[in-house]
């Protein structure tokens, strides 16, 4: 149920207890934004597992399913007597209620969604600073009727008797809102007090001791072998690239294959910026016309994917034993991807769930389970905003650690339709003009994404008195913390007009720039 750690490795102080909530990720990275390292379990982690771990504390998270149902999931009731302080969230706060035989039902008034005021019954350490009345986010339907023993009320909003409970003999607590969201306005000092004054954490995890406690597990794992790395040009896979470098020197080699997809001149900044200024070795493939000639004829946008994931793969094999022999694969796999390789799944016939052992999620281009290469991931611990501030502790430079996220099938698949050189050359134009605009307005580090998009159609428009008909192109500016929600960035109406008026002016085959102001959800930020 729980990841393997190697001894070397940094244990968790803290253990999120996953019980099918959306925020269980974020739950983890609101503990690790005050410096004190956690790990997101399974709920059905033994406590046997959790007294291997030793943490100073466990929190059970929120989830979509009610304590009262037949094959609602369950956690060992065990764990509560194990004397390590424990705090439920949401669910995670009626599943302890109910387990310790206290009793939840159906919310009596109504359910309660959204912003709500709570109002502070009993002070004590979880509600430290916390002010009365302040706003947090609610989103449940059931609530407590009747209190374990020992336990007490501690706090309520106008539709929920229970918003707070403690029992603090035990060092159990509970609140039946969202502290790790942004909404709650108290929320991160809530969970402060429950790591700091609670579980008497300490604030030692950070970017640079997670690189000095890396580099020795590195160099172990390897010894005098060569690493492969494939290079995108990302902050992950550079972020990675600095460390192993760091790591073992010249052992390190990287591979950017040039599949003509990248933005804007990419592929020659990438090559002088590893190679000439910071001399790390990185083989430049241009397989360019290989890539391209695969494509003719394809417009299923996942059948794109497919043809460049199999034919990375292809050269990336080429090139390797060309290379080669490597002993080890180099990987920017993150924390999110560990997470959901480790999915839960449902059992049909008693609706018991059933853990998955987390395994390694490989990540580039889909690498077959043949491959014969033993895989370096130290980056698997991280999520993404880790990674920027590892990347800048080690010297990358904002250009790379702050640079926006870029799909790894690149512009292909922001073609709508099928791709050929001249859309390529088009969108390439256009999507260089978006990002020097956002950049030149000073907004590029407040947007998480801006791009351009080429549309299948075209469009009359008039130009120098003649009649054109010509693509349109497609603005595309979200703003979002981890990709997974994102809203349409308000761009000022005289950015707009100059994005527009340059790509109308400076791009061959271009007659009509439109704005993309759709959320996610319901859209998504790519548009294939």
């Amino acid at each position: 149920m729980v990841e393997n750690l190697e001894k070397e490795e940094r244990y968790p102080s803290v253990l999120i207890m996953d019980f099918g909530s959306q925020y269980s990720e974020l739950i983890a990275r609101r503990i690790r934004e005050a410096n004190v390292f956690s790990l997101v379990i399974s709920h059905l982690t033994s406590c046997d597992e959790i007294k291997e771990l030793n943490p100073k504390g466990i929190i059970l998270s929120g989830g979509p399913s009610s304590v009262y149902e037949s094959h609602a999931p369950l956690c060992e009731e065990e764990i509560f007597k194990l004397g390590i302080p424990i705090l439920g969230i949401c669910y995670g706060m009626q599943l302890m209620v109910r387990q310790l035989g206290g009793d939840v039902t159906p919310a009596k008034n109504k359910a309660e969604y959204g912003r709500a005021p709570i109002f502070i019954d009993n002070k004590n350490l979880l509600l430290n600073e916390v002010k009365d009345k302040s706003i947090m986010w609610m989103s449940h339907g059931d609530s407590i009727n009747q209190l374990p023993k020992n336990f007490f009320k501690i706090a309520h909003t106008d539709n929920t008797s229970h918003a707070a409970i403690a029992n603090e003999k035990e060092n159990l607590f509970g609140v039946q809102f969202h502290p790790e969201v942004v909404h709650s306005e108290f929320g991160f000092t809530l969970i402060k007090n429950f790591v700091y004054k609670i579980c008497n954490c300490q604030s030692d995890w950070n970017a640079q001791t997670f690189i000095e406690e890396s580099i020795p597990i590195i160099q172990k794992q390897v010894g005098n072998k060569k690493v492969l790395l494939a290079l995108s040009g990302g902050v992950d896979s550079s972020t990675l690239a600095f460390l192993l470098h760091r790591a073992i020197g010249d052992q390190l080699v990287c591979m950017f294959i040039d599949q003509g997809f990248m933005r804007k001149d990419e592929p020659e900044f990438l090559m002088k910026f590893f190679d000439e200024k910071f001399h790390i070795k990185v083989e430049y493939i241009n397989s360019r016309k290989r890539f391209i000639n695969k494509l003719k004829g394809v417009s299923d946008p996942e059948q794109k994917r497919k043809i460049i994931g199999t034919e990375f793969i292809r050269v990336f094999e080429e090139e390797s034993k060309r290379l080669g022999p490597f002993d080890y694969l180099a990987q920017g796999t993150l924390y999110p991807d560990v997470i959901e390789s480790a999915g839960t799944n449902v059992d049909p016939k008693t609706g018991e769930r059933i853990a998955v052992k987390i395994k390694s999620h490989h990540n580039v281009g889909g690498l077959p389970k043949d491959l014969q290469f033993k895989l370096v991931e130290p980056l698997r611990k991280l999520f993404k905003d880790e990674v920027r501030k590892v990347g800048k502790s080690l010297g990358l430079p904002d250009e790379i650690v702050k640079r926006h996220p870029f799909p790894g099938p690149g512009l292909a698949i922001r073609i709508l339709g099928e791709v050929s050189n001249e859309k390529l050359n088009c969108l390439r134009d256009a999507d260089w003009i978006v990002r020097d605009e956002i950049k030149k307005a000073g907004l590029y580090n407040e947007i998480w994404q801006a791009f351009a998009v080429l549309l299948p159609v075209k469009t009359v428009g008039v130009m120098g008195d003649k009649r054109t008909y010509a693509w349109p192109i497609v603005l595309r500016c979200v703003s979002s913390e981890d990709g997974m929600t994102a809203d349409w960035s308000k761009i000022p109406d005289q950015i707009l007009e100059k994005i527009s008026n340059r790509i109308v002016n400076e791009v061959a085959q271009v007659n009509r720039v439109v704005f993309d102001i759709t959320s996610k959800p319901p859209g998504t930020i790519e548009w294939e």
